[in-house]
């Protein structure tokens, strides 16, 4: 026995539980980190680097959904949530604090781009400027995007993943698992470039077919890796509800 009180069963779920949820906020803190500062090419898709990892939290969503129940899932998103504001709030703290001065500043603190950079709100930074002012302009909005998006999608995922279980009666899994996932990452998709980039759009600066096939581009990548995954969730959920000992009566609510 632990300090808990927790017996060797309900220690091993715990762990597992933090497991899941560990990488879930791992990943999506990845995507806010990374986020737009750079596009790559995946096939015929343009991503930003920061999507890369963002489905593998709609995956440990749906396990927790199916092994634990909407209530520790929606627990998850929440704490998600607070991380996300902490994020910001870090950012926003950070860039508001003034510099040392000029001879104690380290050699890597101060930059010089070849030329003004504008960014997707319209804001133009100059081309002399702090690292940490640089990181502040390019990803703190993308970072109120995604926070936005992945309140939305996420909470949605929950609710989604439930509703085609009920309907379903607990059977055919792959069912729950694509159409919650597909359904919600279209959200997440359409609010996160929608919000980045709608600024740039309403200045002209972007055409609307631009903004919507990177739409598209990551859409496309999100609806790819959920119908991957359908194999993986399968495997997990398998091997996972003998490791913890739960019946499907043990997840239903």
């Amino acid at each position: 026995m632990n300090n808990l009180g927790l017996s060797p069963l309900q220690e091993r779920r715990e762990k597992v539980f933090l497991f899941l949820a560990g990488f879930f906020l791992c990943a999506m803190t990845l995507l806010n980190v990374v986020g737009i500062t750079r596009f790559v090419q995946l096939g015929p898709m343009q991503l930003a680097v920061g999507v890369l990892p963002y489905p593998l939290t709609f995956l440990c969503t749906d396990l927790v959904c199916e092994l634990y129940g909407k209530a520790r899932a929606n627990a998850m998103v929440t704490v998600g949530l607070v991380l996300n504001l902490f994020i910001v709030g870090i950012l926003y703290i950070g860039n508001s604090m003034p510099s040392v001065d000029a001879d104690s500043m380290p050699p890597w603190q101060q930059i010089q781009l070849a030329q003004d950079l504008v960014l997707p709100s319209g804001e133009v930074v100059s081309n002399q400027i702090e690292l940490f002012q640089l990181i502040f302009a390019t990803t703190s909005g993308a970072v109120f995007a995604s926070m936005l998006a992945y309140v939305t999608a996420q909470y949605i995922d929950v609710q989604l993943f439930h509703f085609w279980k009920r309907i379903t009666r607990g059977k055919y899994l792959w069912v729950r698992n694509n159409f919650s996932t597909m359904m919600s990452q279209a959200v997440d998709s359409t609010v996160v470039v929608a919000i980045t980039f709608g600024a740039a759009w309403w200045r002209g600066d972007m055409a609307l077919s631009l903004m919507l096939l990177m739409i598209w581009n990551s859409y496309l990548f999100k609806l790819l890796a959920a119908a991957l995954d359908t194999p993986i969730i399968y495997l997990l959920v398998w091997r996972l509800r003998k490791y913890l000992d739960l019946s499907a009566a043990d997840s239903s609510r």
